[in-house]
């Protein structure tokens, strides 16, 4: 696959305030471990491979199991996660497909019994960013490092 632009140079002021909004959600105090796995689930959800590729690698790099990594396709079929990450998990799909209706108050009141409404702001704006890349990487075709490593062997 050929990248068709690279966006940070195409348009840098507006891609340094996308990575100023990650920033701010990644260091807004949620747990490291929830913060990769909820990128990762919106990325898998997203067919981001370059996303699913760095949030992998990093949650890798920060403790995270293989076992846990590779269940969180089917999450709900696993007894590996808290029910925080579950919640997260659940938070994290119905934002990421919003096309699918609205958030209902079953669902907030669920999250209410797992995040503080601080924190589910924190949890929103996480899935938010993490979409947004998604949704640059994938239309511009961002290659992962393994698959350009690959291509210029090949």
């Amino acid at each position: 696959m050929k990248p068709r632009l690279d966006f940070y140079k195409a348009e840098p002021q507006l891609i340094g305030a996308v990575k100023a909004l990650n920033d701010a959600a990644v260091s807004s105090g949620l747990e490291h471990s929830l913060v990769h796995l909820v990128k990762l689930r919106a990325s898998q959800i997203n067919c981001c491979a370059y996303c699913v590729d760095m949030h992998s690698r990093e949650a890798r790099k920060d403790g995270e199991s293989e076992q846990r990594l590779h269940l969180l396709a089917v999450w709900h079929e696993s007894p590996l996660y808290t029910d925080r990450e579950r919640a997260a998990f659940t938070w994290t799909e119905r934002l990421t497909r919003l096309a699918e209706g609205p958030v209902d108050d079953a669902l907030y009141a669920h999250m209410l019994e797992h995040f503080s409404e601080q924190e589910l702001v924190k949890l929103s704006v996480l899935v938010a960013a993490i979409n947004v890349w998604n949704r640059l990487c994938v239309p511009f075709r961002s290659v992962h490092p393994i698959a350009k490593a690959q291509s210029v062997a090949a």
